[in-house]
């Protein structure tokens, strides 16, 4: 049976949130419905099943990042900016990785954690979905790893944006709700079932 990675990505302070310096205010949308996920993940987790984990993606920059050539100053390690939003924390061994670049997967130990949990499918939520998410997506796929969307656990700054980052990550990851995810688990079916665009037919 398969065995999932959920990839939350940036549910910063610095992303939600009216005083945020890049605030996705789509972020806030989807907290509910991540609430409502996390709520699933880890109550499967307390009877002892693993087959699905939570990975919380975390921007931490340092002080003068290259990033900050082309973006304001965000997300800088050890500040209020950089914590997740209260209600998303990460809980117990819930395993956090650190990031100074769009990708998930740039520099960081993701795929290392991956392979050692034996983990064969990304499941990619968070923000902003036409960027850090979209980025994530693409170099899973780069790591041969199967890929999901969350199209409701994931946003940008507006809904432009979200919707030309969902049909980007529709030619090579399997989209769906939440709801539709879950779904497919209780039923015994792998959600990834079906991903990608292999007859070319997104337009």
């Amino acid at each position: 049976m398969a065995r999932h990675g959920i990839v939350i990505i940036d549910m910063l302070n610095d992303f939600i949130g009216a005083n945020a310096p890049l605030r996705c205010p789509g972020g806030e949308e989807i907290v509910p419905t991540l609430q409502k996920l996390f709520d699933w993940v880890r109550e499967r987790n307390n009877k002892g099943l693993d087959d699905i984990q939570l990975i919380h993606i975390q921007e931490a920059h340092r002080k003068n990042d290259a990033d900050f050539r082309v973006r304001p100053v965000h997300a800088v390690k050890g500040t209020w900016g950089s914590d997740f939003i209260k209600e998303l924390y990460p809980q117990g061994e819930e395993y956090i990785v650190p990031k100074r670049r769009h990708s998930g997967f740039a520099h960081t130990d993701l795929d290392l954690y991956l392979r050692e949990e034996n983990l064969d499918t990304v499941v990619v939520t968070g923000v902003w979905t036409n960027v850090c998410v979209r980025s994530t997506a693409s170099d899973a796929l780069y790591n041969a790893y199967k890929v999901i969307t969350l199209s409701d656990g994931v946003h940008s700054k507006n809904e432009e944006m979200h919707q030309a980052g969902l049909r980007d990550l529709s030619l090579f990851t399997k989209v769906m709700t939440i709801d539709e995810y879950i779904k497919a688990w209780e039923c015994g079916i792998d959600p990834w079932e079906g991903g990608g665009d292999k007859d070319n037919k997104v337009e």
